[in-house]
């Protein structure tokens, strides 16, 4: 935990009631002057020789590339008790999913250009650390040949908690976990009502960039049926915290509803003097009146709020931004083609109501089953009767017309249109990467080594 050291989480005050909640939901708006881009991309570790999944400890470990990260980059190291579990650095962190999967969470930044930027450096500084050690990292939605047990397990309290409670609430939970990795964009809104549709459109669209960004058709080196398995994971994990949020298109949608549904996502701990507290599967709302079974006469701050708000994983998630949560991890330029795709189609107000004007006629059910189809078929899917193809064009268009009216221009002149060249192939095609990972796959008879050096960072 990193937010606030122990001492001053007990100086806090309590917070009140749910009105506290939404107040807090409500310090999100800022004006478009100050709307900034934030990228978080997650990528597995392992050890060349043999492909195995890159472990905890040792001389060649995800520890010994943190510290390297430190020692040679300049990196503020992180620890949980005595475990190194996480870097920060102007304003900027890379910490690590349960099963050991570095994620690098960005700096807010102004443009496309600054976040690829970014990714780079990150990239390379990543490979300078790991080429010495014999270890690279590669960007897949999910684990193609490792099985549960293969993976490592990274020591943090929270994550041995959720461990514990995730095989009660679903099957592929512990998969979720251990085995997938995401590429995500936190973005800004100016308003309630302005947060409202950005989150609707967001959230019917986001099974579109599930298909574009598919990349998981392997489990324990076998087809296992899915374009994005990662996806499919998230649909067997826990309803409870998970899924599509048909409430979001209800008129009046805004703060308090969503503060209303985070209420009744079940809990998984609380944080108390450098500890955490099972609270698992206990409720917010006791927590509220001092009646927590886990921790009977404690109330919770805001810090404890804001940990909450963090452990609800629907498609599209609301803290004091929106994060995009759709797409599977993937290469170098994928990572960039995500925030490329959500800023051109939120940041621009001509492009959100055309965009919502694609996606308004939606029912919920159809809005549910394309997310099913868009994990099993990938662009083959379909929505609402039309091909996904389609609609992936029409997205794409109106995504290239707000970046290009944003206008943001690199050192070369170039607008951040360029960013979206790899989902528009994808869209001309009709295949996802997933397509082009098993055709690979079948090439080399299952010999995934050549496949991991031409996609490996």
């Amino acid at each position: 935990m990193t937010q606030l050291d122990a001492s001053a989480r007990q100086n806090l005050p309590p917070v009140e009631g749910k009105e506290d909640l939404t107040a807090y939901l409500a310090t999100g708006p800022k004006p478009r002057d100050a709307w900034r881009i934030g990228t978080e991309h997650e990528k597995f570790g392992f050890v060349w020789e043999d492909l195995s999944p890159l472990p905890f400890s040792g001389e060649a470990s995800i520890e010994t590339v943190l510290a390297g990260l430190s020692d040679q980059f300049g990196w503020e190291r992180l620890y949980e008790g005595d475990n190194l579990v996480a870097l920060k650095k102007e304003g900027a962190s890379i910490t690590l999913e349960p099963g050991g999967q570095f994620e690098l969470s960005g700096a807010p930044l102004e443009t496309i250009h600054e976040t690829c930027n970014e990714v780079h450096t990150h990239l390379a500084e990543v490979k300078a650390v790991c080429d010495p050690l014999g270890v690279g990292f590669i960007g897949l939605g999910a684990t193609p040949h490792w099985s549960r047990d293969d993976m490592p397990k990274v020591p943090k309290g929270r994550y041995a908690i959720m461990r514990a409670y995730m095989p009660k609430v679903g099957g592929l939970g512990l998969d979720m976990m251990h085995r997938t990795a995401t590429v995500q964009v936190n973005l800004d809104f100016s308003s309630e009502a302005d947060m409202a549709r950005k989150f609707q459109v967001a959230l019917a669209l986001q099974p579109l960039a599930t298909a574009l960004f598919a990349n998981s058709p392997l489990t324990e080196r076998k087809p296992n049926g899915f374009k994005s398995w990662r996806a499919h994971i998230w649909t067997d994990t826990d309803p409870d915290r998970t899924g599509m949020l048909d409430f979001v298109f209800e008129d009046g949608f805004g703060f308090e509803r969503y503060a209303e549904y985070m209420l009744d996502v079940p809990m998984y701990f609380v944080w108390r003097d450098g500890d955490y507290i099972d609270a698992s599967g206990q409720s917010f709302r006791d927590f509220l009146d001092g009646k927590l079974p886990a921790a009977p006469g404690l109330k919770p701050t805001i810090e404890d709020w804001k940990d909450h708000l963090s452990t609800a994983f629907p498609e599209v998630r609301l803290k004091t931004f929106l994060e995009m949560r759709g797409a599977d991890s993937g290469s170098w330029g994928r990572i960039c083609a995500l925030p490329a795709f959500w800023v051109g189609l939120l940041y621009d107000d001509q492009v959100l109501d055309a965009a919502w004007d694609l996606v308004k006629g939606w029912t919920p059910a159809e809005r549910a089953q394309f997310r099913l189809d868009a994990a099993e078929h990938g662009m083959a899917a379909q929505v609402a009767g039309a091909p996904v193809k389609d609609l992936a064009g029409q997205v794409l268009s109106l995504a290239a017309q707000g970046l290009k009216r944003r206008a943001r221009l690199d050192k070369g002149g170039a607008d951040e249109t360029g960013f979206l060249a790899p989902l528009s192939e994808i869209a001309q095609s009709g295949r996802s990467f997933a397509c082009q990972f098993l055709e690979e796959f079948e090439a080399h008879d299952g010999d995934l080594m050549p496949f991991f050096k031409a996609h490996a960072f």
